[in-house]
């Protein structure tokens, strides 16, 4: 793991940072070739990009803050400001009603602006989550014996503060599980699984002729994808033995599909 990858003085090159830089910036490049494509204001994109940007990241801090209340409670500042901690599914909200707002402001239809967006939102996901992996902020997975499995040791987040005080810890003398235990690179399957995701919503997105319906498949994919993965995660429970990001997860499933079965040509009159 490379949390830090420079200093110069008093700078600070931050793995996640950059990566998180780069995945706006790939997304946002991906998204102007969509409007050229279509037509539209390539400064619109880059404006959608910049909402998506500040608001994604506000409410990713937002919904953390609310994950870890306690800690929050306990060093406020250390906690707002740390360069980790953002959960994808609250920047992913705000952003949507950030841009929502906007559109409408601009006077085009949100669905054909969010299909738009759908692959971009795909990749940038994928590319964020390979700075969560370099960074080994606590995203990782439970430990396994696979082949792949990574040492998450050097992380800001080691293993041994992750799993304290769990079921899998006490399975491991003195109840602590050692930093340098094999763990699913769930990151990495995450990226792989959403590089797959950008891959069908960026074909399907020409073949598509009712605005939404590449939208609706992003939400009901990455859905799937996401309730998969946190299998293979340690986080608490939050509803019907599901985890935060699980909830959301079949809520927005559930979304997806109905928004493909109204909007399939079939049905759309």
């Amino acid at each position: 793991m490379i949390p830090e990858l420079f200093k110069i003085g008093p700078f600070t090159l931050y793995s996640y940072g950059l990566m998180l830089a780069l995945s706006f910036i790939i997304s946002g490049y991906i998204l102007t070739r969509e409007f050229k494509r279509v037509k539209l204001s390539e400064n619109f994109a880059s404006e959608l990009t910049l909402i998506a940007m500040l608001c994604g990241v506000a409410g990713s801090k937002i919904f953390y803050l609310f994950e870890d209340w306690d800690n929050f409670l306990q060093a406020p500042l250390q906690v707002l400001f740390s360069p980790g901690g953002l959960t994808y599914y609250g920047g992913f909200i705000l952003a949507t009603i950030g841009i929502a707002f906007y559109v409408r402001k601009k006077k085009l239809g949100f669905l054909r602006v969010a299909d738009l967006m759908s692959p971009s939102l795909a990749i940038a996901y994928g590319i964020g989550r390979i700075g969560c992996h370099l960074a080994g902020d606590g995203d990782y997975g439970i430990p396994t014996n696979l082949p792949w499995a990574v040492n998450y040791e050097k992380g800001i987040v080691p293993p041994s503060l992750m799993f304290r005080g769990s079921d899998i810890a006490a399975q491991f003398p003195n109840g602590i599980v050692p930093d340098n235990t094999p763990l699913h690179p769930t990151p990495m399957y995450e990226f792989f699984i959403a590089v797959i995701i950008f891959a069908l919503l960026w074909k399907f997105r020409i073949k598509n002729t009712v605005h939404g319906r590449v939208f609706f498949l992003y939400l009901a994919l990455s859905a799937v994808a996401r309730f998969s993965v946190e299998f293979l995660r340690l986080n608490p429970g939050f509803m019907f033995g599901m985890t935060q990001a699980q909830f959301i997860s079949v809520i927005l499933f559930f979304v997806g599909l109905a928004g493909l079965y109204k909007l399939h040509p079939r049905t759309v009159k």
